[in-house]
């Protein structure tokens, strides 16, 4: 091994596994790569702009941006102060330090945590010199170290006994047509470990992909190296497989007779293992409510839930989010740029819904034609329900997911699947993430707190498929069954339950005065329900002016906190505010709003949002939820309301874990649109995707009497009544 006193040498680390060398030079940036099928490394070569792609990986080290800035590193004076900001306005703190050894000797090197960064690039510091950098996107970790000061960095955690080692090369077996049971084909390749094949049998970690199988190759293949062999599939009608693409209806089948195939390929031990992310989540539930007992292990990461809990039908609304899903998938493979558009404002006003696609892509697509005649939960979309097939659901699964994940329902219908039927051998993790989990410290302006990045994703991965494919007793099990992280006092808890088992449930019931787009006065919104002067709050809702929820459909991220302060100004949107926190107050688990309401229309939407409002009056998002009025009591049999009827609505929000400040007030906001997630409901009761026609609708929300409108908020807190001024 090389010393670490060269100061223009590193190492590449990806998931603990070298893959490249780097030398910094003056004019130009050298670098060598390990080539995993052969073993060997190749000769060094200038770095150039197209290398810096790496495979089209994301958040692999910015190997430009650190040249650039390795002269400034090397001034800087990190004993001086806790908190730096280098000239390129990027900000460091201080984080946590590993011990080991480097250059024959103990020495410690400490962690500079990037706040803003997205993703961060963190620094590693040992007496004053830069040794190396980090890099984290999802459970990929990467690591660019001075060579020999390995051990000061988080490449120590994978020194651990009990976890499979990156010695084997890689043999690609070659593309295979692989036949579902209706006679159609899917395009699978597979990768061996060399030195096993033909020799011993081995699991499968096994990805299903719409987005094009060979995109994930190169960040998967380190399963390889380890002793697992790889296989990729293009799902139905996608990459090169045959067949029409419709998601989610044919996942189950066909990830079922997949599973089989693999386990009956002569270089496989029988055992399958599946990881992906979002319609990779989907893609393994689904195949494991088939029941397949070859299924042994799933790793799902921001799981895509059942189309009418999550993101298609979402309490039966028409969700204009999906839009930029259909952009990025418009082609045979994923088009990664496609939903990066400047018209996203025209596309969503087209009516009728149903003529979008051929307007804006000049061609129809199959399956949104399919999507506007099956407007309710029927055989169709039952196709798809995995959570209704739970009962044969029984596969240790490590669960990721995030608090502005925006399939955050579908983290919390699998958790509460294998909660019902009291599976064992499961593992959730909770982030204070988006989608793109384990990518920032801070979202939209809300600072997330340096812990909200883990080094520890890939390795927890690697386990995880080491205790359950392959049998090795690494403890794994053992550990409690839930991490989540608590927003406001940014840190990470364990528990063996989610929600944590010491919540109680509280309501805090809605109070008069509630009136749309005045100012916001104390005392609306209380632990106790009072008498209030009004029986109700009422606004009318036109759904040629809906209400923005606030998301940007190029980003594709639709639960990102927001501030909602002038969106509250507006006439149709409904405010109900505590008191300034006497205490600090965390809420930890599912929240639900319980709204009584009529509307003048035989059908609308209702959309509940609550927001943290500081001593300024920012409001900022923490969780929301929705639903179409005709869907209230059934996805399956939806019943047109009787106009200024009141009905019961039962809004489930996204979970969360979250502390309400000192002095700052919980607000719940009622509104009936959330332009750029759904599309607005026209009120007029007819089919919504082929609906043209308008209907102001008067709404209201009574909270008097036996109505009596609340949230429902899980607290941590045992003497919560103290954290409110009554």
């Amino acid at each position: 091994m090389k010393n670490c006193n060269n100061s223009n040498e590193f190492a590449l680390y990806k998931s603990g596994i070298h893959v490249w060398d780097v030398v910094f030079a003056e004019d130009n940036i050298m670098r060598r790569e390990k080539d995993v099928y052969s073993g060997e490394w190749s000769e060094y070569e200038a770095l150039t702009d197209k290398d810096t792609a790496m495979g089209s990986i994301a958040g692999d080290i910015p190997i430009y941006e650190i040249n650039s800035i390795l002269g400034e590193l090397g001034s800087v004076n990190w004993s001086g102060s806790n908190s730096i900001t280098l000239k390129n306005g990027k900000r460091y703190e201080r984080y946590k330090s590993f011990q080991g050894k480097a250059e024959g000797l103990n020495k410690e090197a400490f962690v500079w945590a990037e706040c803003d960064g997205d993703p961060p690039l963190d620094l590693m510091i040992e007496n004053g010199r830069v040794i190396g950098f980090i890099c984290m996107a999802g459970d990929r970790s990467s690591i660019l170290v001075k060579h020999g000061c390995e051990q000061l960095s988080p490449l120590s955690y994978w020194n651990e006994e009990l976890i499979s080692k990156p010695v084997y090369t890689v043999k690609h077996l070659g593309s295979f047509m692989v036949p579902m049971k209706d006679g159609i084909k899917l395009s699978t390749d597979i990768w061996m470990p060399s030195e096993i094949y033909g020799k011993k049998k081995v699991p499968a970690i096994f990805i299903r992909t719409p987005y094009g199988r060979m995109l994930f190759m190169k960040a998967s293949i380190k399963y390889v190296q380890m002793g697992y062999a790889l296989v990729i599939q293009d799902v139905r009608g996608r990459g090169d497989s045959e067949g029409m693409f419709q998601p989610f209806i044919n996942e189950m089948e066909d990830g079922d007779a997949a599973i089989t195939w693999i386990s009956e390929q002569p270089w496989s031990d029988g055992g399958v293992g599946t990881i992906g992310g979002s319609y990779g989540g989907f893609v393994q539930w689904a195949a494991a409510a088939s029941g397949n007992p070859n299924l042994k292990a799933m790793v799902s990461f921001v799981t895509a839930g059942t189309p009418f809990v999550d993101c298609i039908r979402k309490g039966g609304c028409y969700m204009s989010g999906i839009l930029a899903w259909i952009a990025l998938t418009s082609g045979k493979t994923a088009n990664i740029n496609a939903a990066n558009r400047s018209d996203w404002d025209e596309i969503i006003n087209i009516r009728p819904i149903k003529d979008i696609p051929e307007k804006v892509f000049g061609a129809k697509v199959g399956y949104w034609d399919e999507w506007i005649e099956h407007e309710s939960n029927d055989e169709y979309w039952k196709k798809a329900d995995w959570e209704s097939k739970g009962e044969k659901i029984n596969v240790p699964t490590l669960s990721v997911s995030g608090w502005f994940d925006d399939d955050s329902a579908g983290s919390t219908q699998g958790w509460n699947v294998v909660k019902k039927y009291k599976r064992e051998n499961q593992k959730l993790i909770l982030g204070p993430w988006r989608h793109q989990f384990n990518t920032a410290r801070n979202l939209k302006g809300m600072p997330l707190g340096i812990d909200a990045i883990r080094y520890d994703m890939d390795l927890l991965v690697v386990k995880w498929f080491d205790r359950y494919l392959k049998g090795i007793k690494n403890g794994i099990e053992k550990e409690p069954a839930v991490d989540y992280y608590i927003l406001g006092d940014n840190k990470w808890i364990k528990s063996e339950t989610w929600p944590p088992q010491d919540v109680q449930s509280v309501n805090l019931y809605f109070g008069s005065s509630g009136n749309a787009g005045q100012d916001i006065d104390d005392g609306r919104l209380n632990p106790e329900h009072g008498r209030s002067q009004k029986q109700y709050d009422e606004y009318a809702y036109d759904p040629k002016d809906p209400a923005v929820h606030m998301a940007d459909l190029s980003e594709n991220e639709f639960s990102l906190p927001a501030n909602y302060r002038e969106v509250e100004k507006r006439s149709d949107v409904l405010t109900y505010s505590s008191a300034p926190m006497k205490k600090d107050l965390t809420v930890a688990g599912d929240m639900c709003a319980v709204i009584y309401a009529s509307s003048s229309a035989k059908d609308t939407d209702w959309v509940v949002r609550v927001t943290d409002v500081d001593e300024e009056g920012n409001s900022m998002r923490i969780s929301d939820g929705l639903i179409k009025a005709k869907y209230r009591d059934s996805f399956e049999k939806p019943e047109l309301l009787c106009p200024d009827k009141v009905y019961e609505y039962r809004i489930g929000l996204l979970k969360t874990a979250y502390t309400f400040k000192k002095g700052h007030r919980i607000r719940v906001q009622v509104t009936s649109s959330a332009k750029y997630l759904t599309f607005p409901n026209h009120n007029t009761g007819s089919e919504a995707g082929k609906d043209t026609e308008y209907i102001v609708a008067n709404q209201k929300i009574y909270h008097s009497g036996e109505y009596r409108s609340r949230i429902e908020i899980p607290v941590l807190n045992e003497n919560f009544i103290d954290s409110f001024s009554l």
